[in-house]
Protein backbone atom coordinates (compact mmCIF):
# COMPACT_ATOMS: atom_id res chain seq x y z
CA UNK A 1 0.00 0.00 0.00
CA UNK A 2 1.62 3.38 -0.82
CA UNK A 3 2.73 5.35 2.29
CA UNK A 4 3.62 8.93 2.92
CA UNK A 5 7.80 9.27 3.02
CA UNK A 6 9.22 9.20 6.56
CA UNK A 7 11.48 11.98 6.27
CA UNK A 8 7.83 13.90 5.27
CA UNK A 9 4.97 12.01 7.71
CA UNK A 10 7.38 13.30 11.09
CA UNK A 11 6.17 16.76 10.37
CA UNK A 12 2.14 15.84 10.01
CA UNK A 13 0.11 14.02 11.70
CA UNK A 14 -2.08 12.87 8.15
CA UNK A 15 -2.53 9.21 7.54
CA UNK A 16 0.93 7.15 6.93
CA UNK A 17 -0.86 4.63 4.77
CA UNK A 18 -2.53 6.35 1.77
CA UNK A 19 -4.88 3.46 0.42
CA UNK A 20 -5.18 1.38 -2.28
CA UNK A 21 -7.40 2.82 -5.26
CA UNK A 22 -9.28 0.86 -7.45
CA UNK A 23 -7.14 -0.92 -9.58
CA UNK A 24 -4.66 -1.59 -6.78
CA UNK A 25 -7.75 -3.55 -4.89
CA UNK A 26 -9.08 -5.33 -7.83
CA UNK A 27 -5.62 -6.60 -8.22
CA UNK A 28 -4.91 -7.47 -4.93
CA UNK A 29 -8.45 -9.55 -4.64
CA UNK A 30 -7.82 -11.52 -7.83
CA UNK A 31 -5.05 -13.14 -5.64
CA UNK A 32 -7.15 -14.67 -3.34
CA UNK A 33 -7.62 -18.34 -3.96
CA UNK A 34 -11.34 -18.20 -3.00
CA UNK A 35 -11.06 -21.13 -0.91
CA UNK A 36 -13.65 -24.52 -0.09
CA UNK A 37 -12.73 -23.59 3.60
CA UNK A 38 -12.26 -20.05 3.98
CA UNK A 39 -9.49 -20.41 6.57
CA UNK A 40 -9.42 -16.72 7.20
CA UNK A 41 -13.17 -16.32 8.23
CA UNK A 42 -12.74 -18.39 11.14
CA UNK A 43 -9.52 -16.53 11.90
CA UNK A 44 -11.77 -13.63 12.23
CA UNK A 45 -13.30 -12.84 15.83
CA UNK A 46 -16.28 -11.17 14.36
CA UNK A 47 -16.81 -13.40 11.96
CA UNK A 48 -16.73 -11.54 8.66
CA UNK A 49 -16.67 -13.39 4.93
CA UNK A 50 -13.75 -13.00 4.02
CA UNK A 51 -14.12 -15.05 1.13
CA UNK A 52 -17.08 -13.30 -0.64
CA UNK A 53 -16.42 -9.70 0.19
CA UNK A 54 -12.83 -9.92 -1.17
CA UNK A 55 -14.86 -12.01 -4.55
CA UNK A 56 -16.79 -8.87 -4.76
CA UNK A 57 -13.88 -6.51 -4.66
CA UNK A 58 -12.08 -8.74 -7.68
CA UNK A 59 -15.56 -8.04 -9.71
CA UNK A 60 -15.60 -4.25 -8.87
CA UNK A 61 -18.74 -4.92 -6.96
CA UNK A 62 -18.15 -2.31 -3.89
CA UNK A 63 -21.42 -1.70 -2.55
CA UNK A 64 -21.91 -5.66 -2.87
CA UNK A 65 -18.52 -6.15 -0.83
CA UNK A 66 -19.37 -3.28 1.84
CA UNK A 67 -22.75 -5.07 3.02
CA UNK A 68 -21.17 -8.47 3.21
CA UNK A 69 -18.62 -7.08 5.60
CA UNK A 70 -21.17 -4.81 7.08
CA UNK A 71 -23.22 -8.15 8.53
CA UNK A 72 -20.73 -8.72 11.18
CA UNK A 73 -18.63 -5.89 11.17
CA UNK A 74 -20.24 -2.36 12.44
CA UNK A 75 -16.63 -0.15 12.47
CA UNK A 76 -14.84 -2.18 8.79
CA UNK A 77 -12.84 1.03 8.33
CA UNK A 78 -11.44 0.76 11.32
CA UNK A 79 -10.84 -2.53 11.58
CA UNK A 80 -9.15 -2.51 8.35
CA UNK A 81 -6.63 0.34 9.61
CA UNK A 82 -5.76 -1.05 13.35
CA UNK A 83 -6.86 -4.95 13.82
CA UNK A 84 -3.46 -7.60 13.78
CA UNK A 85 -4.53 -8.83 10.52
CA UNK A 86 -1.09 -10.91 10.69
CA UNK A 87 -2.35 -12.61 13.67
CA UNK A 88 -6.29 -12.99 12.68
CA UNK A 89 -7.57 -13.29 8.97
CA UNK A 90 -4.63 -12.53 6.88
CA UNK A 91 -2.22 -15.03 9.58
CA UNK A 92 -5.20 -17.93 8.59
CA UNK A 93 -4.92 -17.33 4.88
CA UNK A 94 -4.12 -20.16 3.08
CA UNK A 95 -1.03 -18.04 1.17
CA UNK A 96 0.15 -17.07 4.62
CA UNK A 97 3.01 -19.74 4.28
CA UNK A 98 3.79 -18.30 1.37
CA UNK A 99 4.77 -15.28 2.96
CA UNK A 100 2.15 -12.98 0.51
CA UNK A 101 -0.98 -13.62 2.27
CA UNK A 102 -4.03 -11.79 0.88
CA UNK A 103 -3.91 -8.03 2.23
CA UNK A 104 -7.80 -8.33 3.52
CA UNK A 105 -6.90 -5.89 6.15
CA UNK A 106 -6.56 -3.15 3.65
CA UNK A 107 -9.48 -4.43 1.08
CA UNK A 108 -11.71 -4.16 3.79
CA UNK A 109 -10.53 -0.40 4.68
CA UNK A 110 -10.59 0.45 0.99
CA UNK A 111 -14.48 -0.99 0.65
CA UNK A 112 -15.16 0.47 3.67
CA UNK A 113 -13.80 4.17 2.42
CA UNK A 114 -15.31 3.68 -0.85
CA UNK A 115 -18.65 3.33 0.59
CA UNK A 116 -18.80 6.09 3.05
CA UNK A 117 -17.57 8.28 0.06
CA UNK A 118 -21.19 8.17 -1.26
CA UNK A 119 -22.85 8.96 1.73
CA UNK A 120 -25.39 5.94 1.46
CA UNK A 121 -28.11 7.43 3.62
CA UNK A 122 -28.63 10.26 1.05
CA UNK A 123 -29.61 7.51 -1.33
CA UNK A 124 -33.27 7.18 -1.74
CA UNK A 125 -31.97 3.74 -2.96
CA UNK A 126 -30.74 2.92 0.05
CA UNK A 127 -33.01 4.81 2.70
CA UNK A 128 -34.59 1.13 4.44
CA UNK A 129 -30.61 0.77 5.38
CA UNK A 130 -30.93 3.91 7.08
CA UNK A 131 -33.90 4.30 9.19
CA UNK A 132 -34.63 4.43 12.34
CA UNK A 133 -35.70 1.54 14.62
CA UNK A 134 -38.70 -0.89 14.30
CA UNK A 135 -38.89 -2.70 17.26
CA UNK A 136 -40.49 -1.83 20.76
CA UNK A 137 -37.49 -3.53 22.58
CA UNK A 138 -34.93 -0.82 23.83
CA UNK A 139 -31.43 -1.86 25.44
CA UNK A 140 -28.40 0.12 26.55
CA UNK A 141 -24.09 0.18 25.92
CA UNK A 142 -21.66 2.21 28.65
CA UNK A 143 -19.09 3.46 26.84
CA UNK A 144 -18.21 4.11 23.46
CA UNK A 145 -15.52 2.29 22.54
CA UNK A 146 -15.36 -0.90 19.86
CA UNK A 147 -17.60 -3.28 21.95
CA UNK A 148 -19.91 -1.28 22.62
CA UNK A 149 -20.30 0.19 19.52
CA UNK A 150 -20.61 -3.59 17.75
CA UNK A 151 -23.13 -4.37 19.81
CA UNK A 152 -25.05 -1.37 19.04
CA UNK A 153 -24.49 -2.20 15.41
CA UNK A 154 -25.46 -5.22 15.86
CA UNK A 155 -29.17 -5.16 17.28
CA UNK A 156 -28.98 -1.51 15.74
CA UNK A 157 -29.37 -4.33 12.26
CA UNK A 158 -32.27 -5.99 13.70
CA UNK A 159 -34.68 -3.17 14.81
CA UNK A 160 -33.50 -2.56 18.41
CA UNK A 161 -33.33 1.07 19.54
CA UNK A 162 -29.60 1.23 21.24
CA UNK A 163 -28.87 3.83 23.26
CA UNK A 164 -25.14 4.50 24.47
CA UNK A 165 -24.24 6.29 27.42
CA UNK A 166 -20.72 7.86 27.16
CA UNK A 167 -19.06 9.18 29.90
CA UNK A 168 -16.49 11.57 27.64
CA UNK A 169 -17.31 14.80 25.75
CA UNK A 170 -16.88 13.07 22.44
CA UNK A 171 -18.16 9.73 21.64
CA UNK A 172 -15.05 6.44 20.02
CA UNK A 173 -13.41 5.29 23.26
CA UNK A 174 -9.96 4.32 22.88
CA UNK A 175 -10.53 5.47 19.06
CA UNK A 176 -10.36 8.90 19.64
CA UNK A 177 -8.38 9.04 22.67
CA UNK A 178 -6.00 6.35 22.60
CA UNK A 179 -5.05 5.66 18.60
CA UNK A 180 -3.50 8.64 16.95
CA UNK A 181 -4.57 10.71 14.23
CA UNK A 182 -1.64 9.46 11.73
CA UNK A 183 -2.99 5.80 12.06
CA UNK A 184 -7.15 5.96 12.43
CA UNK A 185 -8.11 9.75 11.48
CA UNK A 186 -11.06 11.09 13.53
CA UNK A 187 -12.70 11.76 10.14
CA UNK A 188 -13.08 7.64 10.18
CA UNK A 189 -14.28 7.20 13.77
CA UNK A 190 -17.34 9.83 13.15
CA UNK A 191 -18.33 8.53 9.64
CA UNK A 192 -18.82 5.09 11.44
CA UNK A 193 -20.31 6.60 14.69
CA UNK A 194 -23.09 8.31 11.63
CA UNK A 195 -22.91 5.74 10.03
CA UNK A 196 -24.66 3.57 13.38
CA UNK A 197 -26.83 6.99 13.91
CA UNK A 198 -28.42 6.62 10.91
CA UNK A 199 -29.56 3.14 11.87
CA UNK A 200 -31.35 4.70 15.02
CA UNK A 201 -28.56 4.49 17.53
CA UNK A 202 -28.60 7.42 20.67
CA UNK A 203 -25.41 8.09 21.70
CA UNK A 204 -25.72 10.17 25.22
CA UNK A 205 -21.81 12.00 26.17
CA UNK A 206 -20.91 13.15 29.16
CA UNK A 207 -22.65 10.39 31.36
CA UNK A 208 -20.94 8.58 33.92
CA UNK A 209 -21.98 5.36 34.72
CA UNK A 210 -21.07 5.03 38.45
CA UNK A 211 -21.31 8.39 39.02
CA UNK A 212 -24.22 10.55 36.48
CA UNK A 213 -26.38 7.29 37.14
CA UNK A 214 -26.36 3.66 37.87
CA UNK A 215 -27.35 0.36 36.23
CA UNK A 216 -30.08 0.77 38.10
CA UNK A 217 -31.25 3.92 36.93
CA UNK A 218 -31.26 2.16 33.73
CA UNK A 219 -33.19 -0.25 33.89
CA UNK A 220 -35.75 1.90 35.49
CA UNK A 221 -35.94 3.82 32.35
CA UNK A 222 -37.26 0.63 30.37
CA UNK A 223 -34.15 -0.64 29.69
CA UNK A 224 -34.31 -4.29 29.04
CA UNK A 225 -30.57 -5.38 28.70
CA UNK A 226 -27.07 -3.08 29.64
CA UNK A 227 -23.95 -3.99 27.83
CA UNK A 228 -20.94 -2.71 29.86
CA UNK A 229 -18.11 -1.96 27.11
CA UNK A 230 -16.36 1.01 29.19
CA UNK A 231 -12.62 -0.38 28.79
CA UNK A 232 -9.45 -0.55 31.04
CA UNK A 233 -8.08 3.24 30.96
CA UNK A 234 -6.54 3.52 34.54
CA UNK A 235 -3.27 3.64 33.82
CA UNK A 236 -0.02 1.75 35.62
CA UNK A 237 2.63 3.19 36.99
CA UNK A 238 6.29 2.08 37.37
CA UNK A 239 6.52 2.86 41.46
CA UNK A 240 10.20 4.07 41.07
CA UNK A 241 11.24 7.06 42.79
CA UNK A 242 11.02 10.29 40.70
CA UNK A 243 7.81 8.96 38.88
CA UNK A 244 5.89 12.06 40.39
CA UNK A 245 8.34 14.86 38.61
CA UNK A 246 7.03 17.25 36.02
CA UNK A 247 7.92 15.68 32.74
CA UNK A 248 6.85 11.95 33.51
CA UNK A 249 3.22 11.32 31.79
CA UNK A 250 1.42 7.95 31.54
CA UNK A 251 0.22 7.52 27.89
CA UNK A 252 -2.83 7.74 28.60
CA UNK A 253 -2.27 11.11 29.56
CA UNK A 254 -0.50 11.95 26.82
CA UNK A 255 -2.12 10.51 24.10
CA UNK A 256 -5.33 11.46 25.26
CA UNK A 257 -4.57 15.00 25.18
CA UNK A 258 -3.03 14.94 21.93
CA UNK A 259 -5.77 12.87 20.30
CA UNK A 260 -8.82 13.41 21.86
CA UNK A 261 -8.39 17.18 22.86
CA UNK A 262 -6.23 18.10 19.80
CA UNK A 263 -3.25 19.32 21.97
CA UNK A 264 -1.09 19.52 18.78
CA UNK A 265 -2.90 21.50 17.27
CA UNK A 266 -2.63 24.35 20.07
CA UNK A 267 -3.49 27.14 21.02
CA UNK A 268 -6.18 26.51 18.57
CA UNK A 269 -7.27 24.20 20.91
CA UNK A 270 -6.74 24.98 24.87
CA UNK A 271 -5.00 22.04 26.02
CA UNK A 272 -0.90 22.43 26.82
CA UNK A 273 1.36 19.64 26.28
CA UNK A 274 4.91 19.30 26.83
CA UNK A 275 6.81 18.97 23.86
CA UNK A 276 10.01 17.25 25.02
CA UNK A 277 12.93 17.73 23.12
CA UNK A 278 14.65 14.33 24.55
CA UNK A 279 11.74 11.86 24.82
CA UNK A 280 12.21 8.46 26.58
CA UNK A 281 8.98 6.10 26.59
CA UNK A 282 8.69 2.91 28.46
CA UNK A 283 7.18 0.12 26.81
CA UNK A 284 7.16 -2.39 23.54
CA UNK A 285 3.67 -2.42 22.62
CA UNK A 286 1.57 -0.33 20.18
CA UNK A 287 0.37 2.52 22.42
CA UNK A 288 4.26 3.11 23.42
CA UNK A 289 4.78 3.27 19.60
CA UNK A 290 1.95 5.79 19.05
CA UNK A 291 3.52 7.52 22.15
CA UNK A 292 7.07 7.67 20.42
CA UNK A 293 5.80 8.77 17.14
CA UNK A 294 3.64 11.47 18.64
CA UNK A 295 6.46 12.96 20.40
CA UNK A 296 8.28 12.76 17.05
CA UNK A 297 5.65 14.48 15.03
CA UNK A 298 5.20 17.02 18.29
CA UNK A 299 9.44 18.08 17.39
CA UNK A 300 11.28 16.16 19.73
CA UNK A 301 14.76 15.73 18.36
CA UNK A 302 15.58 12.29 19.93
CA UNK A 303 13.20 9.31 20.89
CA UNK A 304 13.68 6.10 22.54
CA UNK A 305 11.87 3.51 23.30
CA UNK A 306 13.07 1.53 26.33
CA UNK A 307 11.93 -2.03 26.73
CA UNK A 308 13.14 -4.69 29.11
CA UNK A 309 13.51 -7.28 26.37
CA UNK A 310 14.72 -7.60 22.65
CA UNK A 311 13.18 -5.98 19.63
CA UNK A 312 11.71 -9.38 18.71
CA UNK A 313 9.78 -9.59 21.74
CA UNK A 314 8.14 -6.58 21.84
CA UNK A 315 4.61 -7.18 21.65
CA UNK A 316 3.59 -4.30 18.83
CA UNK A 317 2.40 -5.03 15.66
CA UNK A 318 5.79 -5.26 13.10
CA UNK A 319 4.00 -2.57 11.07
CA UNK A 320 3.87 -0.37 13.39
CA UNK A 321 7.54 -1.34 14.97
CA UNK A 322 7.77 -0.69 11.03
CA UNK A 323 7.09 2.13 10.92
CA UNK A 324 8.34 3.91 13.99
CA UNK A 325 12.12 2.83 13.11
CA UNK A 326 11.34 4.23 9.46
CA UNK A 327 10.88 7.42 11.33
CA UNK A 328 13.37 7.75 13.16
CA UNK A 329 12.82 6.57 16.88
CA UNK A 330 16.01 4.77 18.66
CA UNK A 331 15.22 1.37 20.61
CA UNK A 332 17.01 0.48 23.96
CA UNK A 333 16.43 -3.10 24.35
CA UNK A 334 17.11 -5.17 27.42
CA UNK A 335 16.68 -2.06 29.55
CA UNK A 336 14.32 -1.45 32.50
CA UNK A 337 13.91 1.97 34.30
CA UNK A 338 15.38 2.20 37.61
CA UNK A 339 14.84 5.68 38.86
CA UNK A 340 13.85 8.82 37.45
CA UNK A 341 16.14 12.24 38.46
CA UNK A 342 15.02 15.37 38.19
CA UNK A 343 16.46 19.08 39.03
CA UNK A 344 15.75 21.58 42.35
CA UNK A 345 12.80 22.56 40.44
CA UNK A 346 11.12 18.88 40.54
CA UNK A 347 11.39 18.97 36.82
CA UNK A 348 12.82 15.51 35.09
CA UNK A 349 16.93 15.59 33.78
CA UNK A 350 17.31 12.04 33.27
CA UNK A 351 16.44 8.33 33.54
CA UNK A 352 18.28 5.54 34.76
CA UNK A 353 18.12 2.39 32.77
CA UNK A 354 19.33 -1.54 34.85
CA UNK A 355 20.54 -3.96 31.63
CA UNK A 356 19.22 -6.61 31.09
CA UNK A 357 19.59 -10.37 29.74
CA UNK A 358 17.02 -12.67 28.92
CA UNK A 359 16.77 -15.81 31.02
CA UNK A 360 14.31 -18.98 31.51
CA UNK A 361 10.66 -18.26 29.87
CA UNK A 362 7.75 -17.00 32.19
CA UNK A 363 4.29 -18.00 32.46
CA UNK A 364 3.98 -16.43 29.39
CA UNK A 365 6.21 -18.52 27.65
CA UNK A 366 8.69 -15.29 26.58
CA UNK A 367 11.94 -15.65 28.26
CA UNK A 368 12.20 -13.35 31.27
CA UNK A 369 14.64 -10.48 31.83
CA UNK A 370 16.97 -10.65 34.54
CA UNK A 371 19.38 -7.55 35.71
CA UNK A 372 23.17 -7.53 35.03
CA UNK A 373 24.65 -6.65 38.23
CA UNK A 374 26.40 -3.38 38.32
CA UNK A 375 26.00 -2.66 34.93
CA UNK A 376 23.40 0.59 34.82
CA UNK A 377 23.02 3.33 31.70
CA UNK A 378 21.89 6.88 32.54
CA UNK A 379 19.46 8.50 29.13
CA UNK A 380 19.15 12.69 29.58
CA UNK A 381 15.60 13.53 29.42
CA UNK A 382 12.79 15.84 29.58
CA UNK A 383 9.58 13.68 28.75
CA UNK A 384 8.75 10.49 29.89
CA UNK A 385 6.06 8.79 28.83
CA UNK A 386 4.81 5.46 30.64
CA UNK A 387 3.33 2.80 28.59
CA UNK A 388 3.13 -0.58 30.27
CA UNK A 389 -0.43 -1.25 30.41
CA UNK A 390 -3.72 -0.27 32.36
CA UNK A 391 -5.96 -1.48 34.54
CA UNK A 392 -10.10 -1.58 35.10
CA UNK A 393 -11.54 1.76 36.21
CA UNK A 394 -13.03 1.43 39.19
CA UNK A 395 -15.88 4.12 39.11
CA UNK A 396 -18.66 1.74 38.06
CA UNK A 397 -17.34 -0.99 39.73
CA UNK A 398 -17.45 0.14 43.26
CA UNK A 399 -20.28 1.60 42.31
CA UNK A 400 -21.91 -1.93 41.46
CA UNK A 401 -20.82 -3.80 44.37
CA UNK A 402 -23.38 -7.28 42.88
CA UNK A 403 -20.85 -7.14 39.57
CA UNK A 404 -18.68 -10.47 40.31
CA UNK A 405 -14.97 -9.30 39.65
CA UNK A 406 -12.04 -12.28 39.01
CA UNK A 407 -8.69 -11.87 41.08
CA UNK A 408 -7.13 -9.28 38.77
CA UNK A 409 -10.24 -6.66 39.38
CA UNK A 410 -11.97 -6.97 35.76
CA UNK A 411 -15.96 -7.97 35.27
CA UNK A 412 -16.29 -11.90 34.78
CA UNK A 413 -18.53 -13.05 32.81
CA UNK A 414 -20.20 -16.41 31.53
CA UNK A 415 -17.84 -16.97 28.66
CA UNK A 416 -20.84 -18.25 26.09
CA UNK A 417 -22.86 -15.60 26.61
CA UNK A 418 -21.39 -12.63 27.97
CA UNK A 419 -23.44 -12.21 30.87
CA UNK A 420 -21.96 -10.83 34.28
CA UNK A 421 -23.40 -11.91 37.56
CA UNK A 422 -26.23 -9.51 37.25
CA UNK A 423 -28.99 -11.04 34.96
CA UNK A 424 -29.14 -9.27 31.18
CA UNK A 425 -26.16 -7.02 32.29
CA UNK A 426 -23.33 -7.76 30.05
CA UNK A 427 -20.10 -7.09 29.49
CA UNK A 428 -17.12 -7.31 26.90
CA UNK A 429 -13.39 -5.77 26.27
CA UNK A 430 -10.98 -4.40 28.37
CA UNK A 431 -13.02 -3.88 31.15
CA UNK A 432 -13.04 -8.19 30.65
CA UNK A 433 -10.08 -9.19 29.23
CA UNK A 434 -7.91 -6.47 30.58
CA UNK A 435 -6.05 -4.11 27.52
CA UNK A 436 -6.31 -6.07 24.00
CA UNK A 437 -6.88 -5.64 20.40
CA UNK A 438 -10.00 -3.57 19.15
CA UNK A 439 -11.10 -6.49 17.17
CA UNK A 440 -11.45 -8.55 20.41
CA UNK A 441 -13.07 -5.94 21.65
CA UNK A 442 -15.91 -6.47 19.04
CA UNK A 443 -16.13 -9.84 18.99
CA UNK A 444 -17.26 -10.07 22.68
CA UNK A 445 -19.94 -6.78 21.91
CA UNK A 446 -20.71 -9.30 19.21
CA UNK A 447 -21.18 -12.35 21.38
CA UNK A 448 -23.18 -10.29 23.85
CA UNK A 449 -25.09 -9.01 21.10
CA UNK A 450 -26.11 -11.97 19.84
CA UNK A 451 -27.47 -13.66 23.12
CA UNK A 452 -29.45 -10.40 23.63
CA UNK A 453 -30.75 -10.76 20.63
CA UNK A 454 -31.59 -14.35 21.43
CA UNK A 455 -33.57 -13.47 24.29
CA UNK A 456 -35.72 -10.56 22.63
CA UNK A 457 -36.66 -13.41 20.07
CA UNK A 458 -35.08 -11.63 17.18
CA UNK A 459 -33.37 -13.58 14.23
CA UNK A 460 -29.55 -13.83 15.53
Amino acid sequence: MPEQDPKTRIHNFSEVALGYNLELAITEAKRCLQCKNPTCQQGCPVDVDCKTFIRFVAEGKLEEAYLTIQKTNSLPAVCGRVCPQENQCEGSCKLAPTGQPIAIGRLERFVADSYYAKHPCDDDKKQKECIGPKSRHKVAAIGSGPSSLTFAGYLALRGIKVTIFEALHEAGGVLVYGIPEFRLPKKIVHTELEALKAMGVEIKTNYVVGSTLNLQDIFDQGYEAIFIGVGAGLPRFLGLEGENLIGVYSANEYLTRVNLMRAYKFPDYDTPLPRGQNVVVIGGGNVAMDAARTALRLGAKKVYVVYRRTQQEMPARREELHHALDEGVRLKVLSSPVKFLGDEQGKLQKLVLQKMELGEPDASGRRSPIPIPGQFEEIVTDLAIIAVGTRSNPLLLQATPQLKLNQRGYIEINPDTGETSIPNVFAGGDIVTGAATVVLAMGAGRKAAQEVAKRLKLTA
